[in-house]
């Protein structure tokens, strides 16, 4: 498999910082050129774009724009052959990630969660798509384990991560045979900036962890690559965990 990326371009949503920055690492140094969508990171956004486009000129742009807005996906699409002429390949990153529990949920939950974990991939990947298959590209969404086993507290979340799997599945049959649809599952990569998870939990988590410690970003990166460049798979979604989901 030829899995150079020379010629193409791709666009990352949240490729900011971490996880998102480690694909848009990934696929650059592979050859593609990559438009990095932000929301608010915007110093992140930028240092990324200066790192990558002192390795290649003119191979990196950023882009802000709230997922949210029905603008996005049209303004996301257009960033891209505005910067660099086509689009090849999507990955739909971004994500917000918060307990809420039940009894407790509201409509703002709800439309913050289910709308960057599943609405967003959703209509960004249908505006991409003609443009996507002109170019017999690829979509690559980052899902989560707990898409398929759901994380206590977090019920709403583990619903919008299974809604992605399902939208991944049904992409990769609606879009196909122009268009390849994959997923990304991880498992406990990089752990949240808000201390969400206390070290007693992680400590758990890590003894439900066959391999016994935490990823690295760069492992969902990997993975990402592979899908973008594996032209016999669709349809597919691989969890990146450690093992974990075949324990828990």
């Amino acid at each position: 498999m030829d899995d150079s990326l020379d010629g193409k371009t791709a666009l990352v949503t949240g490729g900011a910082r971490r996880v998102g920055a480690a694909i848009a690492r990934r696929l650059h140094a592979a050859g593609a050129k990559v438009l990095l969508h932000y929301r608010d990171s915007e110093a992140d956004a930028a240092r990324l774009e200066s790192e990558l486009n002192a390795l290649r000129a003119r191979s990196a742009a950023k882009v802000k724009a709230e997922l949210l807005a029905p603008v996005a996906p049209r303004a996301l699409v257009a960033g891209a052959i505005e910067a660099f002429g086509r689009l090849d390949i999507l990955v739909n990153n971004a994500s917000s990630f918060f307990p809420v529990a039940v009894g407790a949920m509201e409509s703002s939950h709800w439309e913050e969660l289910i709308g960057s974990n599943l609405r967003a991939p959703l209509f960004i990947s249908q505006q991409a798509a003609p443009e996507l298959a002109k170019n017999e590209g690829s979509i690559v969404n980052i899902v989560d384990i707990h898409a398929e086993r759901p994380l206590k507290g977090y019920a709403l979340y583990s619903i919008a991560k299974a809604g992605l799997a399902a939208l991944t599945r049904a992409l990769a049959l609606e879009l196909a045979p122009r268009v390849r649809v994959n997923g990304v599952a991880p498992g406990a990569i990089a752990w949240p900036d808000d201390g969400q998870f206390p070290d007693a939990e992680r400590s758990r988590i890590l003894a439900t962890t066959p391999l016994g410690r935490t990823g690295a970003p760069e492992d969902i990166a990997r993975a990402v690559h592979f899908f973008a460049s594996a032209p016999y798979v669709t349809g597919q979604i691989l969890a990146v965990d450690g093992g974990r989901s075949i324990f828990i």
